[in-house]
C-alpha cells in the first residue's frame, strides 16, 4: 500500500512540476523592433552635401509593429517613417536627413517610440563633420623685377 501512495504522490508531484509555467520556454506574443544598425558616422562631408542616411529595421515580432513620430534632438534633423504597421517577418527603413549647410561637427539623435513588446523606445544617431570645400588656387603671374627670361 505504501508503494501505491509513494508511486501516486510521485505522479502527481511530476505532473504538477511538468505544468509549471516557470519552467516552460516563455514565448513573449507582440512586435519587436531591431535595427541592422543604430549609429551611423557620416565622417567629413562637404557643405550642402547631401544628408540623407537610411536605418534599416524589421520586425521581428508575431504581431504588426506600429512606429509613433519618431522625435530629432533639433530641427537640423529631419525624420522620415513609415506610416503603415510593419507586419512580422518585414524590413522597413527610417530616413534621417541632416541639414548640411551648417558647419562644424554634430551628432544628433531621433528617439523612434513604437509598440514593440521589449524595445518600445530606440535611439539612432548620426555624426560627422561638415566642413566648407577648398577654393581652388588658380597659379599666379610673377610679376616682380628682373625675374622674367628676357631680362637675363
Amino acid at each position: 500500500m505504501k508503494n501505491v501512495v509513494f508511486s501516486l504522490f510521485l505522479l502527481l508531484a511530476t505532473t504538477a512540476f511538468a505544468q509549471n509555467p516557470v519552467n516552460q520556454a516563455s514565448v513573449q506574443n507582440g512586435p519587436e523592433i531591431s535595427f541592422t544598425e543604430t549609429t551611423h558616422d557620416y565622417g567629413t562631408m562637404m557643405l550642402n552635401a547631401d544628408g540623407a542616411w537610411e536605418f534599416e529595421f524589421k520586425n521581428t515580432g508575431n504581431e504588426p509593429l506600429i512606429l509613433t513620430q519618431p522625435r530629432s534632438s533639433c530641427g537640423c534633423t529631419v525624420p522620415a517613417w513609415p506610416k503603415k504597421p510593419i507586419l512580422p517577418g518585414e524590413t522597413e527603413k527610417i530616413k534621417v536627413t541632416y541639414n548640411t549647410s551648417i558647419k562644424g561637427r554634430f551628432q544628433k539623435t531621433v528617439t523612434v517610440m513604437s509598440n514593440a513588446v521589449t524595445n518600445k523606445s530606440v535611439v539612432l544617431t548620426i555624426k560627422g563633420e561638415v566642413v566648407i570645400p577648398p577654393t581652388e588656387a588658380l597659379p599666379e603671374k610673377n610679376t616682380a623685377v628682373g625675374t622674367s627670361p628676357a631680362s637675363k
